[in-house]
């Protein structure tokens, strides 16, 4: 089997991989993301170009020379009516995010890359429309309290596989891409580089 690295610190990509059954390593890569998505919007990119081009970055960084290793980058970009969201700093940030989403839909960018010997050979992405409900000043409070320090772990501050589902009214597309992965097309496309059981 080839070998493979996911260059990410993400625990929820990680953990679906390990779900799969894939062996990986893990090596997060070294990327200033906010720079580079302040910059890519100031010149009027699409949000999932820029979520694209950290996927490619992260895994560019990571790839070893001239290793036979497969390295897999990711990235997401949150937008919603034209403005573009990191992950939370604080809770406090969190809050100010929630409010700002809570209505309203929003489009999550997932994008990956996968790398070998310094180049690009597998590339995909995705764009799910979430919807959050109406939600009230008490019911944010509740979420953030008992979520915790996992909001600062994700763009918009829910995780939608606990209990972020709760601030949903619906979504449309490919429920791993809110995970953090296009999981099926990256597995497809693993099987038919030795990477993966076929």
């Amino acid at each position: 089997m080839t070998a493979l690295i996911l260059a990410s610190a993400s625990a929820a990509r990680r953990q679906m991989l390990q779900n799969a059954g894939i062996d990986f390593a893990v090596q997060p890569a070294r990327v200033d993301e906010s720079a580079i998505k302040e910059a890519m919007q100031a010149d009027g990119a699409h949000p999932s170009d820029a979520a694209q081009a950290l996927a490619d970055l992260k895994a560019m960084r990571v790839s070893p020379e001239p290793a036979a290793a497969l390295v897999i980058g990711a990235d997401q970009v949150l937008e919603c009516d034209g403005t573009w969201f990191d992950k939370p700093d604080t809770v406090a940030t969190a809050q100010r995010q929630l409010e700002a989403l809570s209505g309203r839909t929003h489009h999550l960018h997932t994008a990956a890359a996968v790398v070998k010997e310094g180049g690009v050979i597998w590339r995909e992405a995705t764009d799910v429309a979430l919807t959050m409900r109406p939600l009230s000043a008490a019911f944010i409070a509740d979420y953030l309290e008992a979520a915790g320090d996992t909001v600062l772990q994700s763009v918009g501050g829910y995780q939608i596989e606990g209990r972020g589902v709760q601030l949903f009214a619906a979504l449309r597309g490919d429920f791993f891409s809110i995970l953090g992965l296009p999981l099926l097309p990256l597995l497809e496309f693993l099987r038919g580089h030795d990477a993966v059981p076929a």
